[in-house]
C-alpha cells in the first residue's frame, strides 16, 4: 500500500512482519540488506521497539516529532532483522500527515515505509507518481 507523508510517497507494510517487508524490497528490486525506516505515531509508541533512547534523541523527538526527521536506535528483540538490513540499529519517524497519522494510530504497529518507487529512480510526490512508477507491482495508493 502506498502511503502519503509530508515528503513522499511511502510504501508501506507492517514493520514487524518479515514477510510483508519482503513484499516491500520485492515491489522496490531494493536489496534486503538495505534497512527500512519504521513509521510510528508518536515518541512513545517507539518503547516497544529499541533498548534505549538518549537525552539528545528524545529532545530532536520532543522538538521535530511529528515531521521529517528520522531517528536511529538500537533496536530491541522485537524489530525484525528484515527492518533494520541485519544492523543492530533501527530507524524511526514520525511523520506530520494527516492520512499518514491516521494510518499509523489505527494500525497499532509500526509501518515499515520506503519511498514508493522502483529502487533507484527518483522519490515520488504525488499519487500519480506512485501510479507511473509502481503500477502492477502494488495492490492500493491512498
Amino acid at each position: 500500500v502506498s502511503i502519503p507523508t509530508e515528503t513522499v510517497y511511502g510504501l508501506g507494510a507492517n514493520g514487524l512482519d518479515p514477510e510483508a517487508m519482503d513484499k516491500i524490497y520485492a515491489a522496490k528490486g531494493r536489496p534486503s540488506d538495505n534497512p527500512l525506516i519504521l513509521h510510528v505515531p508518536n515518541s512513545e509508541s517507539i518503547k516497544p521497539l529499541v533498548t534505549e533512547v538518549s537525552n539528545t534523541a528524545q529532545l530532536l523527538m520532543d522538538t521535530f516529532w511529528p515531521g521529517p526527521l528520522t531517528i536511529t536506535l538500537p533496536k530491541s528483540d522485537l524489530v525484525p532483522d528484515r527492518a533494520t538490513g541485519g544492523l543492530s540499529r533501527v530507524a524511526l519517524r514520525c511523520p506530520d500527515h494527516a492520512i499518514c497519522r491516521a494510518l499509523l494510530e489505527r494500525t497499532g504497529v509500526p509501518v515499515a515505509a520506503p519511498s514508493a518507487n522502483i529502487s533507484g529512480r527518483p522519490s515520488p510526490t504525488t499519487a500519480q507518481d506512485v501510479y507511473h512508477d509502481m503500477n502492477g507491482r502494488i495492490s492500493y495508493i491512498l
